[in-house]
C-alpha cells in the first residue's frame, strides 16, 4: 500500500474507496442528473467521477484489486459519451428520457448477474476490509449476497420508477418518480449495507443485543421531512402531504432514536456484565 495510504487522510480515503457505494456512485448521478436537456451534462459528470475513482484507487491503494464496477464504470460512460456524440437529434432525444432507467437496469444486471456467477460484486470491496480467513465462510458470503441483492432491488425500483414516471406519466422530471423514490431506494440500499454486517458479527459473537430495525429505519424516516419540504416546494396542490410527511417523519425519527438510545444502552449494560 502507497505510503500516503499510511496517513491518517490515506487511511480515510482508502476506507472510503472501499465502499461499494463508491462504485456505484457515477451511475446514481447520471441516472439523477439525466433528463430532456441535460444528458451531455449527466454523461460527462458521470465520466468523470469513473475516471476519478480508478486513478484514487490506484493511488492510494495501489495493492488494491481492480473492480468489476470500476470497469463497468468507464466502459459504460465512454461509451454513452461517444453515442451521444454520434447520435441524430432523435436517438438523443431517446437517450435523454429513457438513458436513467437504462443505466438503473444495468446496475441490476450487473447486480443480479454477478450473483448468478457466485460472485456478488460486493465481495471485491468487502475482502479489502476483512481477514483473508473469512474469505470463504459461509457468514461472510451469505451476508454479501445479501447486501448486492437489497442493491439489485434498489435498482429496479429506481429503474421501474423512471418508467412510470417517463412512459406513464410523461413527465421524466415527476418530483415522486424522478427523484423521491429513486433517492428513498437508493438511501435505503445505504443504511442496509452499512447495518446489516454489524447484525451478522453480532449474531456471531451471540450477543444479547444485536442492532434492531430502528437503525436501519432512521435515516428513512429522517428523509421524510426534506422530503415533505420539497413536496410543499415543487408540488404546492399537495401541500396536505407535504405537511404529513413534515409531521410524520419528525415524529418517527424521534421514536426511532429513543428507541436506538435504548438498544445501546442495554447492550453497553450486557458489555459490561
Amino acid at each position: 500500500m502507497a505510503e500516503a495510504s499510511g496517513t491518517p487522510l490515506g487511511k480515510k480515503a482508502a476506507g472510503l474507496l472501499e465502499s461499494p457505494f463508491i462504485g456505484m456512485s457515477p451511475w446514481i448521478v447520471f441516472s439523477l442528473l439525466v433528463g430532456p436537456g441535460r444528458f451531455e451534462w449527466a454523461v460527462g459528470a458521470a465520466l468523470a467521477i469513473s475516471l476519478g475513482l480508478v486513478v484514487a484507487t490506484r493511488l492510494v491503494t495501489p495493492g488494491g484489486s481492480l473492480k468489476i464496477l470500476e470497469v463497468a464504470d468507464v466502459v459504460f460512460f465512454a461509451a454513452l459519451a461517444v453515442v451521444g456524440a454520434l447520435a441524430s437529434a432523435g436517438t438523443l432525444r431517446w437517450l435523454e428520457t429513457y438513458a436513467g432507467e437504462v443505466s438503473n437496469l444495468a446496475l441490476t444486471a450487473i447486480a443480479f448477474g454477478s450473483m448468478a456467477v457466485r460472485r456478488p460484486f460486493t465481495l471485491q470491496y468487502a475482502r479489502e476490509q476483512v481477514d483473508p480467513a473469512l474469505w470463504n465462510t459461509p457468514a461472510f458470503l451469505r451476508t454479501n449476497y445479501m447486501i448486492t441483492g437489497v442493491w439489485g432491488l434498489a435498482f429496479l425500483v429506481a429503474a421501474i420508477a423512471g418508467a412510470y414516471g417517463d412512459l406513464v406519466l410523461h413527465n421524466p422530471d415527476n418530483i415522486w418518480t424522478g427523484w423521491i423514490i429513486q433517492v428513498l431506494a437508493i438511501v435505503g440500499a445505504l443504511r442496509f449495507t452499512a447495518w446489516y454486517p454489524d447484525v451478522v458479527r453480532a449474531r456471531a459473537r451471540g450477543d444479547a443485543h444485536p442492532p434492531r430495525p430502528a437503525g436501519l429505519l432512521l435515516p428513512l424516516a429522517g428523509l421524510l421531512v426534506p422530503v415533505g419540504i420539497a413536496v410543499l416546494v415543487f408540488d404546492g396542490h399537495l401541500w396536505w402531504l407535504g405537511v404529513a410527511l413534515i409531521v410524520v417523519g419528525g415524529w418517527l425519527t424521534g421514536r426511532l432514536r429513543q428507541r436506538s438510545a435504548r438498544t445501546e444502552r442495554a447492550s453497553a449494560g450486557h458489555d459490561t456484565t
